[in-house]
């Protein structure tokens, strides 16, 4: 299904220019998205999942980043290759990005109402000229749908009004106020209690099954992932291990990083601390040769030392990045 693919990474390199060295994070990305389609991106903190998707809307600091290869393909369209106008069309109406930090996404010297009704003013499709009082209307329902109190108020107030929690669902407000193809929410549920996070998702499931938008979510917590993604890609040291539908992947993790992170999770049933994947993510500046993940895997082979996997399927959609599954391929 070629044709339905919204954004399709490929192959793509990042790296950071800093006093030390290079830092390679992104080593050959690969992650596809369909329309209408809800895709977690889960991994280890620093493994360059917020990375690959402010590569994505072209935000990374460029120096120190560099892109060195690969192409990010919205709608057929490669990003890298937009002029600058193109790219404010593109982040105005095509997709918005939900921010872990709220305090670094808002803009201390304006009001929250100005920077809302902005984000609703160009987000509006070239030919839907909005009023001023429609746009100031979609920014108090916008306020609303995520659950905030008094938004005609809120408006009139500057973010060090706010608290984290308060901001962090402004930032949520700013994306989903305009009628976006593609939505990226990087950890939503931060600062947030449990209730209103659940509230969160429940509109980012909405979005995407009634006006199909697409939602990328990115998150440690492994049952919210569950609960709202189609499909799962995992992520480690700048490298994507395995993608599946969310039922197959936790039914039936393959890639012994994946089969660690589910191992992490605790358990409500008790039983004692719950394991942990030995070691660390590797140092970027002088990362290990072949799969990255052999310093800290149980069942690296030699192959593992010398050659980096590349993706094995081994169902229909169920794909893995490991030789334990490549050769089982070639034995066939």
């Amino acid at each position: 299904m070629e044709n339905d693919r919204l954004l399709d990474i490929r192959d793509l390199h990042v790296v950071f220019d800093v006093f030390g060295g290079t830092l390679k994070v992104l080593d050959g990305v690969d992650f596809t998205v369909r329309s209408g389609e809800k895709v977690g991106l889960v991994g280890e903190t620093g493994c360059g999942k917020t990375t690959t998707m402010k590569a994505v809307l072209r935000v990374l600091p460029m120096p120190p980043a560099r892109v060195t290869g690969g192409e990010i393909l919205f709608k057929g369209r490669d990003i890298l290759q937009m002029t600058s106008r193109e790219l404010g069309q593109v982040r105005g109406e095509g997709m918005a990005m939900i921010f872990q930090d709220p305090t670094a996404a808002l803009n201390p010297v304006f009001t929250i109402g100005k920077q809302l009704e902005a984000a609703v003013k160009y987000s509006a499709s070239g030919d839907k000229r909005l009023s001023g009082k429609e746009i100031r209307q979609r920014a108090v329902e916008a306020l609303k749908e995520v659950a905030l109190p008094d938004p005609e108020r809120l408006l009139k107030n500057y973010p060090f009004q706010l608290s984290g929690g308060m901001r962090q669902r402004v930032c949520i407000a700013m994306a989903v106020a305009g009628d976006r193809e593609l939505i990226i929410a990087d950890e939503p549920g931060t600062s947030l209690d449990v209730s209103i996070q659940d509230q969160i998702l429940r509109l980012l499931r909405r979005l995407a099954e009634e006006i199909n938008t697409s939602v990328i979510l990115i998150t440690h917590t492994l049952g919210v992932v569950r609960e709202i993604a189609d499909r799962v890609y995992v992520m480690y040291a700048g490298n994507m291990v395995e993608m599946a539908p969310t039922k197959e992947l936790f039914s039936r993790p393959l890639h012994p990083y994946t089969v660690g992170l589910m191992a992490a999770v605790p358990k409500l049933t008790g039983g004692g601390i719950a394991d942990g994947i030995p070691g660390r993510i590797p140092d970027y500046l002088n990362p290990p040769v072949g799969c990255r993940f052999h310093p800290r895997c149980e069942r690296a082979m030699p192959v593992c030392r010398t050659d980096k996997p590349r993706f094995v399927k081994v169902s229909e959609d169920h794909e893995v990045a490991c030789f334990l599954y490549s050769q089982e391929e070639e034995g066939t």
